[in-house]
């Protein structure tokens, strides 16, 4: 089971949404049978079985094991990730797109470029899982508290022109078999109780 997947198409991304569907794929993080999940939540097995088949055609569940029971063979079902994002991609056209924003301090601007982190990020980590390698990345997360807009103002200032710095030292566009990675820097206010 992966920790996270990323949903990219729009029928998986439908049915992953589905409240009855949601609760199955939370009730799968172990695996179980129709019967089982069907007691916990309070479905019959039949439905429990029919959203099981719709999430299995979709690569959101799979088989986990199979248990013999006189003449019926039973099946376990597990969910195929803990977690799941939904791709901006399984919006199509209208998925969020940082190059239809101009106004890169807006919010907006900053939630499109979220969201092309994780249709990126998604699409290349799928890769990389098909192909059995890593997928270097870094990410750095933390909570400042400015004492004043000046101060945020600032440090706004000084990381610009860190990153800037730093980008034009280690940037070499000629460097051959060199690959480019993408650098995203955000910030906007955290929300009460938010962690570093």
């Amino acid at each position: 089971m992966l920790e996270l997947d990323v949903i990219e198409a729009p029928a998986a991304a439908a049915l992953a949404l589905d409240p009855i569907k949601t609760r199955l794929l939370a009730a799968l993080s172990q695996p179980a049978s129709a019967a089982a999940i069907a007691e916990r939540i309070g479905l019959t097995r039949q439905k429990v079985n029919y959203h099981l088949r719709a999430l299995e055609d979709h690569k959101l569940v799979k088989p986990a094991e199979e248990r013999q029971w006189g003449g019926l063979t039973e099946r376990l079902m597990i969910a195929t990730a803990s977690s799941y994002v939904v791709s901006p991609a399984a919006l199509g056209p209208i998925g969020a797109d940082p190059a239809r924003n101009n106004d890169r301090l807006s919010a907006s601007y900053l939630i499109a470029l979220a969201a092309r982190i994780v249709r990126e990020v998604g699409d290349l980590w799928r890769t990389a899982r098909q192909n059995d390698k890593r997928l270097a990345t870094l990410s750095i997360d933390t909570v400042i508290r400015f004492r004043s807009p000046t101060d945020r103002a600032a440090f706004t200032s000084d990381l610009t022109n860190v990153v800037a710095a730093l980008a034009a030292r280690y940037h070499d566009e000629s460097a051959p078999g060199g690959r480019p990675h993408r650098l995203v820097v955000a910030s906007y206010p955290a929300p009460p109780g938010a962690r570093p």
